[in-house]
């Protein structure tokens, strides 16, 4: 247990007087234990620590070493980027992140790549990770068929995600660590964590070695259930030897694409007449989510499409699990009641905003008051938790609360202005539901840099951050 201290002059919510905060092992105490440590934070304000509820921990860290796509405008753009980094990189295979080739004016192909790169594997994975471009020195490294455009999509490309950037575990635990002190120093106190491998293993292996900045809730991928479930653990477990830090999260399914790679699952068709990819139909996500719920597990189950949420809210009042639907990018009107009356929640992503706006209007025309929903959602009673869906977004809450509140894009346009949310509301679902800190609480805090928060987004996305407090001891700041 950390020491006794009291934060002094500390407020507790904007224009409130400062009051004396005393921390007792890992909780805030009402009265300061003889012999604290007295830290003056001089009037700065003390909120809950802010959890990120969906992040693809490892993908995010090594996003840092990938070469960067996300601003190539075209095709050919983004090979010229790549045939530049070509000259000055000896990776195995070249690995770039980022892309959005939606808006392109022209598509890419492996023959682009081939041109500058006819002997080395090079693959560039989407911005949404639901696609991945390869070479044809790639597909044959990765022991591919040949493919038409080497743009292989969800399920042809999702199992090779590990595979096209492994790097030894030590390198990976490394960056990990790195990503989470980053983490820390943006509030940051929790993650959802639904990288694509046991999570289990890899954060009690990282948390044993020292990396002790996070909480962290393990998402179980079906691939691991049957282990999870043969060792006796629930949903909400502590996992054994993390500290208490790690605690066993939901069942992770993915029944449907992406906006990006327009294979989101939709009742409406696209304008090449598809309408998305509906990757785990209700035959098997019934059987598969009845089955975590009878062994004590949550869903956390991805739709983006109006009819994969249909689909995924359809199999929970089915089965009686309980859990999240994670995107909701787009909801029909008549399904939106469903969350508040299951008591599902709506796992939502703001900042996913900034990226889609324009596809959402030319993949998904007429239906734009009703995407990314929300301030409807909430109306109708949903509980909403945020994240970033790292490294789609970064892992930065200030970024996601801005964008929750301020449907300002960063050229000017407002987009769905009716969307935004009140800045407690945010507040309340990046904290698990608390906006002030309280006596009793577990002592995961933020300490601003500033006496009060600030209303514009600009504003709240450049949010300076002082101090961050894990379970009574600082993680980040001058202290830490």
């Amino acid at each position: 247990m950390p020491p006794p201290l009291v934060l002094r002059n500390a407020r507790t919510a904007p224009g409130a007087d400062p009051v004396d905060l005393p921390i007792t092992g890992d909780r805030i105490d009402a009265d300061p234990t003889g012999g604290a440590e007295i830290v003056d934070v001089e009037g700065r304000l003390v909120l809950p620590g802010l959890w990120d509820a969906h992040v693809h921990f490892d993908q995010w860290a090594l996003a840092q070493a990938a070469l960067d796509l996300s601003g190539a405008t075209s095709a050919a753009h983004a090979v010229s980027l790549v045939a530049a980094r070509l000259a000055v990189d000896s990776t195995p295979v070249l690995v770039a992140r980022g892309f959005r080739d939606g808006l392109w004016p022209d598509a890419p192909t492996a023959a682009a790549l081939d041109a500058i790169a006819p002997a080395r594997p090079v693959v560039a994975l989407s911005a949404d990770l639901h696609c991945a471009w390869f070479n044809t020195y790639a597909l044959q490294h990765f022991s591919l068929h040949p493919h038409p455009t080497g743009v292989l999509r969800e399920s042809e490309f999702m199992p090779l995600m590990n595979d096209i950037q492994r790097v030894d575990p030590e390198v990976r635990d490394r960056l990990v660590d790195a990503a989470a002190r980053a983490a820390a120093a943006r509030g940051v106190v929790g993650v959802v964590d639904f990288e694509i491998a046991d999570n289990l293993a890899a954060w009690t292996r990282r948390i044993g070695a020292g990396t002790r900045y996070l909480r962290v809730r393990c998402g179980i991928w079906p691939r691991w259930l049957g282990a999870a479930i043969a060792a006796g653990m629930r949903t909400g477990d502590a996992v054994p030897g993390t500290a208490g830090l790690a605690t066993v999260g939901p069942v992770k399914v993915i029944v449907d694409g992406s906006l990006g790679t327009r294979t989101a699952y939709c009742h409406e068709p696209y304008p090449d007449g598809e309408r998305g990819v509906l990757s785990v139909p209700p035959e098997q996500l019934q059987p598969l989510m009845r089955h975590a719920h009878d062994h004590g597990f949550e869903s956390a189950v991805h739709a983006i499409g109006d009819h994969a949420c249909e689909h995924v809210l359809d199999a929970f009042a089915a089965t009686g699990a309980h859990g999240s639907v994670e995107h909701a990018q787009l909801v029909a009107e008549r399904d939106v009641p469903r969350f508040a009356r299951s008591g599902i929640a709506a796992s939502i992503q703001p900042a996913h905003v900034y990226d889609d706006v324009d596809l959402a209007e030319r993949y998904w025309p007429g239906r734009t008051h009703r995407s990314f929903p929300y301030a409807t959602l909430h109306a109708a009673g949903a509980r909403l938790v945020l994240g970033s869906d790292a490294p789609v977004a970064p892992l930065d809450p200030w970024r996601t609360l801005a964008a929750a509140i301020d449907r300002t894009l960063p050229d000017g346009r407002v987009w769905h202005r009716e969307q935004e949310l009140e800045l407690h509301v945010a507040l309340a679902a990046s904290t698990g539901g608390r906006t002030r800190v309280t006596v009793g609480d577990v002592a995961d805090l933020v300490v601003l840099d500033a006496d009060t928060l600030p209303r514009s987004g600009a504003e709240l996305a450049a949010t300076a951050v002082w101090g961050t407090m894990l379970g009574g001891r600082w993680t980040h700041g001058p202290l830490a």
